[in-house]
């Protein structure tokens, strides 16, 4: 896609959500003149899932950008996002937390993160299931991590067209988000976000509780490289 495709894309989805609703840019795999042609229009929020794809392009674009790290990261690469993320959406472990933690202390910064669940029926996915991220909350441990602040949940439903399906997977992100609130957060205004929709499933996901959607493909395309 050039340019004005990009825009006018961007707009597209603009349209379709609510104010209250924040759209991730879902950047990885295209160039960094897609990302400006997106930025020249408003759009400061998007999501990478690659280290050295991101540190590139966080390099080569204006520093005020929030990127947002979308997809499965390894423990061992905490460290060479940690100056720069503002957003980690995909914390699947409490390894991962508290090597976060480690490296925002380091920085001096307190790292936002998201609690990944995994409410689809893909194997493949990461991921808490409701359960485990309950009694993770439970124990407690993360009350002590000083650089991380736990701002929400992050959810990906199964990739069908059965939509019903997909309603009832963000149904249950909506209802454990709202349980978790209530029970660990109640008096945390940063634990607000509810990051789940995508290309295919953002307006669905925004009827079952999302504040926060990522959309790539229709955007950018399909990715470039």
């Amino acid at each position: 896609m050039n340019a004005d495709e990009i825009r006018k894309s961007l707009h597209e989805v603009l349209d379709r959500i609510p104010q209250h609703v924040r759209l991730v840019a879902v950047s990885k795999y295209h160039p960094a003149n897609d990302i400006m042609a997106a930025y020249e229009e408003g759009q400061r929020i998007f999501g990478e899932s690659h280290e050295q794809e991101l540190s590139r392009k966080v390099a080569e674009l204006p520093d005020d950008i929030e990127w947002h790290f979308i997809g499965h990261l390894q423990t061992n690469k905490v460290k060479l996002i940690a100056p720069y993320i503002s957003m980690i959406e995909s914390v699947d472990s409490m390894k991962l937390l508290r090597e976060i933690n480690k490296y925002a202390a380091k920085y001096n910064r307190v790292i936002r993160v998201l609690l990944e669940l995994h409410v689809a029926q893909e194997e493949t996915k990461y991921g808490f299931s409701p359960e485990d991220c309950r009694a993770l909350l439970r124990d407690g441990e993360w009350k002590t991590l000083k650089n991380i602040s736990i701002c929400g949940l992050m959810a990906m439903a199964t990739y069908t067209s059965d939509e019903s399906l997909i309603a009832r997977e963000f149904g249950v992100a909506d209802a454990l988000f709202d349980e978790i609130k209530g029970s660990h957060f109640k008096d945390d205004d940063n634990f607000r976000i509810k990051s789940w929709g995508m290309s295919h499933d953002y307006l669905i996901a925004i009827g079952h509780g999302s504040n926060m959607v990522r959309v790539g493909t229709r955007i950018f395309g399909e990715r470039q490289y």
